[in-house]
């Protein structure tokens, strides 16, 4: 049977433009469909403005530094005008060299959404019909919206990099990384900022410890974060939200902001009709090989809802090249990924929780908190978190926890040991550096508790 092309990958973010990029350099035919902008949620409503909006909001922190340290910095005021219009240029820039990286490798695009007909057919919005010998789903995720009266007056993730302007006040719902790292930013830029989570503590499934005390330097910072509290409705009050919460408070702000959860991509794609499994969520059913249960159907990112990180859906997008287009069947390594939250302060972690290792076995937990020297000369109170989990049978390190300024630089590296199965030893007989707060890590002789 002839088909159209040899690969058609729906989906024009970093999962499904690896595939297609590294599948057409080696001789295949790719189509790839995206209904949106090039680039995905990382690219245009994710990390990456995420990351510069972070970037922005410590630089009023860094001018009270420099003072302390000597400088004679005036604190000025946040232009937001100046920087969203810096931030859509960059935004484009990269979306532009996505097209190209396509277009360069000969991957044909189509800008408009397609959805499945068969086991080998796509129809594209236009009503044209293609064939392919293999089909990639790479669709991605959303943030959903939470049921509830007025809750239509909120913003998602997608929007706050669109804002008009700054709200004065804003409250984010959620304790979730995205939640809790917006929370840090737009207390940085000055906003009022409060936080609303349901559950006990913030960025669930975390170390305990660690994301005990990214919360209290939140608090510390400015950031109002309420715990055990979530929202009842909302309702418009002249410019201004009204919200009523489980609490019993009723307060206004000027923006609400929902970060309570995301979806994968999936309605409407005619998946189930054919055959393909989707789960509880609506996540794409796979196996370790990011095959679905039609043979000539795979999917990868965060469409498949297995760790929703932009670098493992590159990884998932090259295993899957090499198993189908290369003879080389490859698995997708899920173990041991090191991951960064840029909340401020920010934190970094590889590895099993205290709790999660205390589960499965006998551990020594070695852990130091300090003040650190530059923001300690500066005058502030915060605190950072230097963290090894060890197996007391293999003396292997399970996991690493960081929270630190350049927490997620550090875990890049840390990562690299843990991944290696190094042992307690092997940091110990490692020179550290110093003065760095990293030194710590190998530095800590004795554990401050044994389970």
């Amino acid at each position: 049977m002839s088909f159209d092309y040899d690969l058609f990958v729906i989906g024009g973010g970093s999962g499904g433009v690896r595939a297609a990029r590294v599948a057409a350099a080696e001789g295949v035919k790719v189509a790839l469909a995206e209904e949106d902008r090039y680039g995905g949620t990382c690219v245009i409503r994710g990390c990456v403005p995420k990351k510069l909006m972070v970037f922005a909001s410590e630089y009023a922190g860094m001018v009270e530094d420099a003072q302390a340290y000597g400088w004679d910095i005036k604190p000025g005021a946040f232009d937001w005008d100046a920087f969203k219009g810096k931030l859509h240029a960059e935004l484009d820039r990269l979306e532009g060299i996505y097209r190209n990286l396509l277009k360069n490798s000969g991957v044909e695009s189509f800008d408009q959404r397609a959805k499945m007909v068969d086991a080998h057919t796509v129809e594209l919005a236009d009503g044209t019909q293609k064939t392919a010998k293999h089909i990639l789903l790479a669709m991605g995720g959303r943030p959903v919206w939470p049921d509830l009266p007025g809750a239509e007056l909120g913003i998602s993730s997608n929007e706050i990099f669109h804002l008009d302007k700054l709200p004065e006040s804003i409250l984010i719902v959620g304790g979730g990384y995205i939640a809790s790292e917006f929370a840090g930013i737009m207390n940085g830029l000055g906003v009022k900022t409060t936080q609303f989570y349901r559950g006990a503590q913030i960025l669930r499934g975390f170390d305990d410890e660690a994301r005990g005390l990214v919360a209290e330097e939140m608090k510390q910072r400015g950031v109002d974060l309420h715990c055990g509290t979530n929202i009842l409705e909302m309702r418009k009050e002249g410019d201004k939200i009204w919200v009523k919460a489980t609490n019993g408070e009723e307060r206004l702000f000027d923006q609400v902001m929902f970060a309570t959860g995301r979806a994968p991509n999936t309605d409407n794609m005619g998946l189930e009709e054919i055959g393909v499994k989707l789960g509880r969520k609506g996540e794409v059913v796979v196996d370790e090989y990011s095959q679905t249960g039609v043979p000539s159907v795979y999917a990868v990112g965060d469409v498949t809802d297995r760790v929703n990180l932009t670098p493992v859906a590159i990884r998932e997008g090259m295993a899957f090249v090499e198993t189908v287009f290369k003879g080389n069947p490859t698995p997708v390594d899920h173990e041991l990924i090191p991951t960064a939250i840029f909340t401020q302060p920010e934190m970094g972690t590889v590895g099993l929780s205290e709790e999660e290792a205390a589960e499965q076995e006998p551990i020594e937990v070695y852990a130091t908190s300090f003040k650190p020297m530059q923001q300690a000369f500066a005058g502030r109170a915060e605190r950072v978190l230097m963290k090894l989990i060890v197996s007391k049978a293999t003396r292997k390190v399970l996991g690493c926890h960081i929270v630190a300024p350049g927490a997620g630089e550090m875990i890049q590296l840390a990562g690299i040991a843990v991944k290696m199965g190094a042992t307690k030893e092997d940091f110990d007989r490692t020179v550290a550096v110093h003065p760095t707060m990293s030194e710590e890590l190998v530095t800590m002789k004795a554990p401050v508790r044994s389970l």
